[in-house]
């Protein structure tokens, strides 16, 4: 019985079986040749790299969007943003990567795993669909101006970009934690203002009909309720 045949009946039997995961799946982190440090988030179909400095705090850029594995040693990507280079949003690129143990190279990056998609409840790419504000709840269909959070087992970032102009409008990220109903994220990057980075940041959280509701104070001690989805489920 051939490996593809075998998969089919699996499937037949257990339509709920897991997809099999990419090597690339998961949260990585590495430094480039000057120092900078690397982090790369990957979900089933999304990506971003982003380069930064620790000390002292500093903003890099940030590129990614789509992926999708083409054969044996290459993914396809498709950039949704590239903060260093805007003419390269909507443009698609094959990249090769191999790997060795933890180590995972792919184009021009070298990168050691940080975790496989565990043990965070939250894994994968999200879109902002709704947000209170003053005391109303605004719900909206994401266009081509997105915030997308997109998060490994244990690494978050948000992105807000424009697909159609290729504007950057900003982006923050770190480690991340779910416990008992709370997500909590550690700021190690912040694009527009490196003073927030150290900051711990606190919210409730819950997946509703699929969808991750979520609820605290922002960077700026505000208060804020906010809906998010799975790109997966909304087929952007």
């Amino acid at each position: 019985m051939t490996a593809l045949l075998f998969s089919l009946l699996v499937l037949l039997v257990n339509p709920s079986a897991p997809a099999e995961t990419h090597p690339w799946e998961g949260g990585w982190l590495g430094e480039t040749e000057d120092g900078e440090a690397l982090m790369a988030i990957v979900t089933p179909g999304f990506f971003s790299i982003t380069h930064y400095q620790k000390e002292p705090s500093g903003f890099g850029h940030v590129l990614g969007g789509s992926w999708k594995a083409v054969e044996d040693g290459r993914v396809e990507i498709t950039y949704e943003f590239h903060s260093a280079k805007s003419e390269m949003v909507g443009t698609t690129e094959e990249w090769e990567w191999s790997q060795m143990a933890d180590v995972f190279v792919i184009h021009d990056y070298a990168f050691e795993r940080e975790d496989d998609g565990t043990p965070g409840a939250l894994q994968g790419a999200w879109l902002i669909t709704g947000r209170e504000r003053n005391g109303e709840l605004r719900m909206r269909t994401p266009g081509a101006r997105k915030t997308m959070k997109i998060l490994s087992g244990s690494l978050f970032q948000w992105i807000a970009y424009n697909t159609d102009t290729g504007e950057f409008l900003g982006t923050g990220g770190g480690h991340y934690t779910t416990e008992k109903g709370n997500y909590t994220e550690n700021i190690e990057f912040f694009s527009r203002d490196a003073s927030r980075v150290g900051a711990s940041l606190e919210f409730r959280y819950s997946i509703r009909e699929e969808a991750w509701q979520h609820s605290g104070l922002n960077s700026r001690g505000e208060p804020l309720f906010e809906i998010w989805e799975q790109r997966t489920m909304l087929g952007i």
